[in-house]
């Protein structure tokens, strides 16, 4: 457990003491962005990797107490909820975005501001954010606890800091299409700074998000071990 504890807190201060902070300037100033970036990816890797063999020791472990359970009632809820995930998250992944790494030119882009982006300009952190917040909540065992609640506080917090590190890098041209979005999902269309635009959305992203879930879902028991439909 001690080794899971240890691999979340150095991947959540990797990005959140580092990658959004102004020591991430000074540190691109002395060796450059590009050698950053490469050694950057490469250290993420390593610390996914640990977090996820020290996750899967830490299930076997006797130390591995459950800490709270929520009932059936919300591991029956997985497919909505995850789905919603999926749609959030894998269509930012495939949209131009200026908060993404290596696509800050698309803050200046003319319609800039389109299908998912309508929505939230981090979708795929919340994507994240709500598929950690689901199997947090549905396992409650203290290693999951560990696991998917770094990745939620990661996931949330980083939004925060990549707002910080753009309007930086960016200035007014970060202000302008931040003005036109919002972090929080749905935040810039009730405010009436943006207005959802289907035939944006429901494109080609939308049924490849649909097409991976699909694939998901069904190889969820024979991958992890644990059948996500209701009843098992």
């Amino acid at each position: 457990m001690t080794m899971l504890l240890a691999a979340a807190l150095v991947f959540i201060a990797m990005h959140l003491l580092v990658a959004g902070t102004r020591l991430r300037d000074i540190i691109t100033t002395a060796i450059g962005e590009g050698v950053y970036l490469g050694l950057f990816s490469l250290a993420s890797v390593a610390a996914i990797a640990w977090l996820a063999i020290s996750y899967r020791a830490a299930l076997a472990s006797a130390d591995n107490v459950v800490l709270f359970d929520l009932g059936s009632a919300v591991r029956d809820v997985a497919i909505p909820i995850t789905l919603f995930a999926f749609l959030i998250g894998v269509p930012g992944l495939m949209t131009a975005n200026p908060t993404a790494v290596g696509q800050l030119s698309a803050a200046t882009r003319e319609n800039s501001v389109r299908g998912i982006l309508r929505i939230t300009r981090h979708p795929f952190l919340w994507g994240v954010a709500l598929w950690s917040l689901f199997h947090l909540s549905a396992t409650g065992d203290l290693a999951s606890v560990l696991l998917f609640g770094s990745l939620l506080i990661l996931s949330v917090l980083g939004t925060f800091s990549i707002d910080a590190k753009r309007r930086r890098k960016l200035g007014e041209q970060w202000d302008a299409f931040a003005g036109r979005t919002s972090n929080v999902p749905f935040a810039a269309i009730a405010a009436g700074r943006n207005v959802f635009n289907a035939r944006e959305y429901f494109d080609w992203r939308f049924f490849a998000a649909l097409a991976i879930y699909v694939v998901a879902l069904f190889a969820h028991a024979r991958v992890i071990g644990v059948s996500p439909f209701p009843g098992g």
